[in-house]
């Protein structure tokens, strides 16, 4: 596996592997986003899920009661202190069937304390992607929607034998912010 340069990630993108897609870095009073050297640099949107401990409930992956968080809808958020929020990509995303894709914190948010948990993107995935980020501060923490939130990498290699469609995954085609699914 090799990772693609900006060049192949334009070229990808141009046929349709991200919808909607910035041929450049934006940095100019925002927190950046677009294409980089060897990645792509994705936004949020403005659909939050803010987990909050009101009700005392247990976060269950096999089902996540509507009582642990409150769905918010803004430019901005605030994470509580050791907290988390669910996000979603501003951007849909339609992997190759050669390519896999890792989404990784961005800097400017981990030097406030705010990590975004590492997400692999399988060959022939597509959606919007989920996009998790605790607070590991005991103060509250601000993100932005429409600005940069992480990075995409792609790395490029032979087909799978069986693809992420193929199988058809249980987040195939997703929107929106999605929970946990069996």
């Amino acid at each position: 596996m090799s990772i693609l340069p900006d060049h192949r990630i334009r070229d990808l993108a141009r046929a349709g592997m991200i919808e909607p897609f910035c041929d450049r870095l934006e940095r100019e009073g925002v927190i950046s986003y677009g294409l980089s050297s060897f990645g792509y640099d994705i936004r949020c949107a403005r659909e939050w899920k803010i987990f909050v401990n009101a009700f005392n409930t247990v976060v269950d992956p096999k089902g996540i009661d509507q009582r642990s968080f409150v769905d918010f809808d803004g430019d901005e958020v605030i994470i509580p202190p050791n907290s988390f929020v669910l996000a979603r990509s501003l951007e849909y995303i339609r992997m190759p069937e050669n390519v896999m894709g890792l989404v990784l914190g961005k800097s400017t948010y981990a030097r406030c304390g705010i990590s975004c948990l590492a997400t692999p993107l399988e060959p022939g995935w597509e959606g919007h992607i989920t996009l998790e980020f605790a607070n590991s501060t005991p103060l509250p923490a601000k993100m932005y929607a429409l600005e940069g939130c992480a990075q995409l990498l792609f790395f490029e290699g032979p087909r799978p034998e069986i693809t992420y469609a193929d199988r058809k995954g249980k987040y195939q085609g997703q929107t929106g912010v999605t929970l946990p699914r069996l």
